[in-house]
This record gives C-alpha cells, structure tokens and sequence, in this order.
C-alpha cells in the first residue's frame, strides 16, 4: 500500500485532498489485483481506473488553474508531466482490457509505476506550487543565490554542503547572465558538477540521518530522489535551442527548492554532533 504522508503535503488543501484520493484509488486497484482474476474482478478494476482517471483529469485541471492565476513559472512544464500521466493511465486502461496469464503481473508494476511516478511528481514540482516567485520577478533580486543564516541547520556539514550548492547554483546564475554564443560547454559542465554535488550531499546527510536513526529518514529520500530526478531530466537540446529562458528558469526552480527544503525539512534534523 502507498501511504500518502504528511511529507507530500504541499499547504494547498484542495490539492492536497486530491492527491490523497489518487493514492486512495491506486491503492484499490492494487488490492483488487490481489485477488483470483475473475469477471467481476475485473469489471471492479476497469470501474476505478475510470474514476481514476477521470479524476485525475480533474485534478489537473483545477491545478493548472490554479497555477495559471498565480503566474507560476512552471505551469507549462506541469502541463507536460500531467499529460505523461494521462498517457500512462491510458496505456493501464488498456492493459486492463487484455485477458491473459501475464494481466495481473503487468497491471501492478504499471499501478506501482504510477504510483511512484505520483509521490515524485508531488515531492518535486507540486510541493513547490505558489512557492516560485512570479514568471521574471526571480532574476530583479539582487542576489538570490545568497545563502543567509535562516539556512543555518545547526548541523555543521550539512550548512557546508548547503553553502556549497548555494555557490554552485550562484556560479551557474552567473554565467547564464553573462550568455555568450559559445558558453554551452561550461553551462552544462556547471550543471554537471552540481547533479554530482547534491548527490554527494544527499547521501552523506542521508547517512547521518540514518546513523541518528531520525524518523523522517525515508521521507527525506522520497525528496531527495524527486529532486535528483528532476536534475537529469535537463534537456541539452532545450539548453541549446533557448538557452536564458530555459536556464533562467530551470535555476530559479532548483534554487528555490533547495530553500523550501532546507526550511521545512532539513532545519527538523536533529543535531547530535556537539
């Protein structure tokens, strides 16, 4: 069963309720897949991957919406995840309508697929909804890559770590501003060097977590994953084809997922070092 934690909490209720209901009805299908294939078990199935679906659609609607109102930065990327979703619900829905040996095997790795499909969606674009500032108003700051004591955990290596990938982030900003025809290469050995950072630093903060034996480790590593995720899905060839806007807002994402996190996650890692 997928349980649907308090770490996917995004602060917007009806979203969240949402989301908790898509759980709730993945979370049908999966128990019914348990069951002896028979008629009305799959008449059961075929009747929630509709709700499902339909649903679904819904949900996507009223965020997008809502996203839309607030001028967030990602709503067409959004827009795009939630379409994957739509095909990959429409790919189960056929599965489903193909009886044979292989049906129940093939529907429940699809049903867990989406299911982790959806907790990383959440943990690493929903739970950022109405926390981006508004599309441009990022780039007039005059240093948002400025790592302050509000960041400060307490925890000595993890605020390095934390500083470091604040300079990273900062370098790679830099460079975007000062765009010249020939900077690809060093934009994507930036980008580089920071997928390989974080992954560093997400794993030895995950080790100390696990060392103090912190109850929020697992939710930390849904995180974690979601954001590591969204790192390798950096498409050279958008970077190519609109380097500024694309960079522009990849780097605000990124940073500002970061904060959030470090905000209201990491500062509630105890500190045990001193």
């Amino acid at each position: 069963m997928f349980q649907f934690t308090d770490d996917c909490l995004i602060g917007i209720d009806s979203l969240d309720d949402d989301h908790r209901y898509l759980f709730e009805l993945i979370n049908r299908v999966l128990e019914l897949l348990k069951e002896e294939p028979t008629a009305e078990r799959q008449t059961q199935v075929n009747a929630i991957l509709d709700k499902l679906t339909a649903y679904a659609d819904h949900h996507f609607i009223k965020e997008e919406e809502y996203m839309e109102q607030i001028r967030d930065p990602e709503l067409l990327k959004q827009r795009a995840q939630h379409e994957f979703f739509r095909q990959k619900l429409a790919e189960i829905q056929r599965s489903s309508q193909i009886a044979g040996p292989d049906q129940t095997q093939t529907l429940t790795e699809l049903m867990n697929f989406l299911a982790k499909w959806l907790y990383g969606h959440i943990l690493s674009s929903d739970i950022m909804i109405g926390k981006l500032p508004a599309a441009d108003d990022w780039m007039l700051r005059d240093n948002p890559c400025e790592f302050t004591d509000e960041f400060r955990t307490g925890i000595d290596f993890i605020d390095n770590e934390h500083q470091e990938l604040f300079r990273i982030i900062e370098r790679a900003n830099n460079l975007v501003k000062a765009l010249v025809s020939d900077s690809y290469d060093d934009i994507m050995s930036i980008l580089g060097e920071l997928e390989d950072y974080t992954k560093f630093h997400f794993s030895e903060e995950e080790e100390y977590m696990e060392s103090i034996h912190y109850e929020g480790l697992e939710a930390q590593k849904r995180a974690h994953a979601a954001f590591i995720d969204r790192l390798e899905q950096v498409d050279p060839d958008e970077i190519d084809a609109n380097p500024q806007e694309y960079l522009n807002e990849l780097l605000e994402f990124l940073l500002n997922w970061l904060i959030n996190h470090i905000l209201y996650t990491d500062k509630k890692i105890p500190d045990v070092t001193k």
